[in-house]
């Protein structure tokens, strides 16, 4: 499974960088996390709990950084054990970029199942991936960037009317 995405957070690449590489931020921003513990040199140790369709469990694993580059770019490099549902490994390829007054931060993402996790289909696994995907980076933007804006949040049940056809007047 592999995926790509890129998205605008408004924090500096030095403080976006610094985050990626802080056990307790990931911590914070990895969905499931129970614990992370390490250091960018030597490597994390993770215990992390997670359901993916109807197979729960508890995954501990290695992750390593590889490739760093202060405030550029860096490589994440994973794998985990989840017992009898068997293992995921995979790694990310993350890219910061200065750009109109943040950062710009480009992700390109490939994962591997094995065991009864495999045994799901690739939908389910692929969909659960891009979920994960899509949830430690939007904790790492609202952990950086503070919580969303009210008038931002005011305006997402306007949306929701229009798309259902009501009007607000």
């Amino acid at each position: 499974m592999q995926m790509s995405d890129t998205r605008q957070i408004n924090a500096s690449p030095a403080e976006v960088y610094a985050a990626l590489l802080d056990p307790g931020m990931l911590q914070q921003c990895v969905p499931g996390a129970q614990d992370v513990t390490g250091s960018p040199e030597e490597g994390y140790e993770a215990t992390v709990v997670q359901k993916v369709g109807p197979v729960k469990a508890t995954f501990k694993g290695q992750v390593t950084l590889s490739d760093l580059v202060p405030d550029t770019s860096l490589t994440i490099t994973g794998e985990g054990k989840g017992g009898a549902a068997g293992f995921a490994k995979g790694g990310a390829s993350v890219r910061l970029a200065a750009k109109d007054g943040g950062t710009e931060l480009s992700y390109d993402v490939e994962a591997k199942v094995g065991g009864k996790l495999a045994q799901l289909g690739s939908r389910i696994i692929d969909g659960f991936a891009k979920k994960m995907a899509d949830q430690f980076f939007n904790n790492l933007q609202e952990t950086l960037e503070g919580p969303a804006d009210p008038e931002t949040a005011d305006a997402e049940p306007e949306k929701k009317k229009r798309w259902f056809g009501r009007s607000k007047d």
